[in-house]
C-alpha cells in the first residue's frame, strides 16, 4: 500500500505540475467545473422558488444534503475520477504497458490524467455546506461536530470504492463506463435529495445493496434531528467509517480478481 500510495502521489504531481504550467486554462477549467456543477444546485433554488418545502425538508436542510454528498463525491472524483478511462485502455490494449511497470496498476490507473480542474466540484460542495450550517438550526452536540466531517470523509471512501469496483467490472464488460457512472454520478445526485421523495424500495436498495445512504443520508439525518424512512435505529449514523472499510475491502477484491482474468486484447 505504501508503495501504491507513493507511486499515485508522483503521478499526480507529474500531471498537477504539467496543469499549472497553463494556470489560466486551469483557472478557466475550474471555475467551468465549479459553475457546471453549481447548476444542479440552481434546479433545487428554482424548486424552492414555487414551493416552501420538498419532501418536507426546507431550503437549508437540503442544501446540507447537497453540500456533504457533493462535497465527498468531489474529493472521490478528485482522487479516483480517471479509473473511468480503464475500460477505454483495456479495448486498445494500453493497459499492458502498465502491467509491465514495477508500481501497482491501480495506482497507475487512478493517478492518470490527475485533474485538478475537479476542485471547481468540490469547492461549490463546500460552499452550499457553510451555507447550510448558517442557514439550519442544528442542536449542536461534540458528537454532531465530529460526525460531519467524518461524514464527508466516509463518503468519499465510499465513492471511491464504488469507482474501483466499477473498474474491476470493466475487466469482463471492456465497456461500462455508463454502468460506472449510473452509481457515481447518479448516485451523488439521488443523495442530493431527500430520502422522502423516493420510494421505500430505491431506499433499502441504497442501504443495504449499494450502501450510498451512509454517505450522507444517515449520518446528515442524525445530525439534522430527523428519522430515516426506513425507520432504522439512530445508531446506524455512526457506521459510515466501517461501510467505508467493508466497501474498499471488497472493492479490493473485485480490483484483484479482475486483473488476474485480464487477458489483453488478442490479435
Amino acid at each position: 500500500m505504501v508503495e501504491g500510495l507513493r507511486a499515485y502521489a508522483l503521478i499526480a504531481g507529474m500531471w498537477i505540475r504539467s496543469t499549472m504550467a497553463y494556470r489560466a486554462s486551469f483557472l478557466m477549467t475550474a471555475f467551468g467545473n465549479f459553475a457546471a456543477t453549481g447548476f444542479d444546485f440552481v434546479a433545487i433554488l428554482l424548486m424552492f422558488s414555487h414551493v416552501d418545502r420538498l419532501g418536507g425538508y426546507s431550503l437549508g436542510e437540503i442544501a446540507f444534503l447537497y453540500g456533504a454528498a457533493a462535497t465527498s463525491f468531489g474529493l472521490a472524483d478528485l482522487i479516483m475520477g480517471s479509473m473511468d478511462r480503464l475500460g477505454r485502455r483495456i479495448r486498445d490494449g494500453t493497459l499492458d504497458t502498465l502491467l509491465v511497470r514495477p508500481v501497482p496498476v491501480l495506482a497507475q490507473v487512478a493517478a492518470d490524467r490527475f485533474a485538478l480542474r475537479r476542485l471547481g466540484r468540490i469547492s461549490q460542495g463546500l460552499l452550499v455546506l457553510v451555507y447550510a450550517l448558517t442557514a439550519v438550526d442544528i442542536a449542536w452536540t461534540p458528537l454532531k461536530v465530529v460526525l460531519v466531517p467524518v461524514m464527508i470523509l466516509s463518503g468519499a471512501a465510499i465513492f471511491s470504492a464504488v469507482y474501483v469496483a466499477g473498474g474491476a467490472f470493466q475487466f469482463w464488460a471492456q465497456d461500462a463506463s455508463e454502468v460506472q457512472n449510473a452509481f457515481t454520478y447518479g448516485g451523488v445526485t439521488l443523495l442530493e435529495y431527500p430520502p422522502t421523495v423516493f420510494a421505500k424500495d430505491l431506499l433499502r436498495g441504497v442501504t443495504c445493496v449499494v450502501p450510498l445512504a451512509f454517505v450522507n443520508w444517515l449520518p446528515a439525518l442524525y445530525v439534522l434531528g430527523r428519522s430515516y424512512p426506513l425507520d432504522m435505529p439512530r445508531w446506524v449514523a455512526f457506521l459510515s467509517p466501517g461501510v467505508a472499510v467493508a466497501c474498499g475491502a471488497l472493492a479490493g477484491m473485485a480490483w484483484r480478481v479482475g486483473l488476474r482474468a485480464y487477458r489483453s486484447t488478442g490479435s
